[in-house]
């Protein structure tokens, strides 16, 4: 990172290079960020291909899907570390890729240096921009894609449901969108405080909250949910096996409905005097399917990248509008 962005390739063979001019500086001023990145990016994507084949050794072996395999996941190493890398790799592109992107040029004085010579600033702000993106939407789609390729034929022996963020936010195309929106987040947070570190610390902070608690809150209501009603105390039918349940509840037999705990007597005979008094014959749940995933993964990366796009042009008006 210490290369200066007023560096020029030397030599008569620097115009056979893929990228010259100001892309080819930023990428030869951040290429320990880069090489680090896609490093990851790639032990990552071997290390899938790997457990997916391991997994489908094991299922093999015992007779899956005509016989149950248990959880052949649990405590996998292999498949923590994957789950590991695909939750922090947001965290990791916002903070050490975002955050410094122009705050550090800013912070050192390259920025005005830069811009006060051969190049506009928007040739160095688009240069900028174009390598932090492309980072991100490489690496997201590249994993991701692989993610899928594992999980989706299999999904029935994995340890978490389709809603839960380890699956949902890396499969499809959630991860190159969340990836975008953060790494842009990380961009904007820097142009505004102008201080390297000071914009990590914030980035984290923000990357946190966002992936922890927000997101979280966000994902589960962008599918419209279902209500079913069947007989009390009989089996869910099959085709229920891969909903996720939002709510329960008990209902009567003109559709009245009352929380799950309501007839939650000390002994039976109470209970039943329960049931019987408030007419209750039926269980009803709220809940989203299974077939909604695509959608709602498709509305989640709209939103995503509209967030993009909004940050990014304010990132763009405020490093021509002010002084760097």
């Amino acid at each position: 990172m210490s290369t200066t962005l007023t560096e020029k390739p030397a030599g008569p063979g620097s115009g056979r290079r893929l990228l010259r001019g100001m892309p080819w500086l930023v990428v030869r001023q951040h290429r320990t960020a880069l090489v680090c990145v896609l490093g990851l990016t790639l032990l990552t994507a071997l290390w899938i291909v790997y457990e997916r084949n391991e997994l489908v050794q094991l299922l093999d072996a015992k007779g899956w899907p005509e016989k149950d395999a248990g959880q052949p996941l649990e405590n996998n190493r292999g498949y923590n570390y994957i789950t590991s890398v695909l939750g922090g790799l947001p965290l990791i592109l916002a903070v050490f890729i975002g955050a410094p992107l122009i705050a550090g040029d800013q912070e050192n004085g390259t920025a005005q240096l830069v811009t006060t010579q051969s190049a506009t600033r928007r040739q160095w702000l688009i240069a900028k921009l174009g390598l932090a993106y492309t980072l991100a939407l490489v690496s997201g789609v590249v994993l991701s894609a692989l993610f899928t390729w594992w999980w989706k034929p299999y999904r029935s022996v994995f340890l978490s449901e389709w809603i839960d963020g380890v699956i949902f936010d890396n499969t499809g195309p959630v991860l190159p969108a969340f990836l975008l929106f953060l790494t842009a987040a990380g961009i904007t947070i820097g142009t505004l405080i102008r201080r390297t570190l000071p914009a990590m610390v914030i980035t984290f902070l923000f990357t946190a909250i966002t992936t922890m608690f927000v997101w979280d809150e966000v994902r589960r209501r962008l599918g419209d949910t279902h209500i079913f009603t069947y007989p009390m105390g009989s089996e869910l039918p099959a085709r229920y096996a891969e909903a996720y349940e939002v709510d329960r509840w008990v209902g009567s037999a003109d559709g009245t409905l009352y929380g799950w705990g309501t007839c939650a007597e000390a002994t039976e005979k109470a209970q039943n005097a329960c049931i019987k008094e408030h007419g209750i014959v039926n269980d009803v749940i709220e809940y989203l399917d299974y077939s909604q995933m695509a959608t709602m993964q498709w509305t989640a990366a709209g939103i995503l990248v509209a967030g993009t796009a909004l940050l990014t042009a304010f990132t763009v008006w405020q490093v021509t509008r002010r002084p760097l």
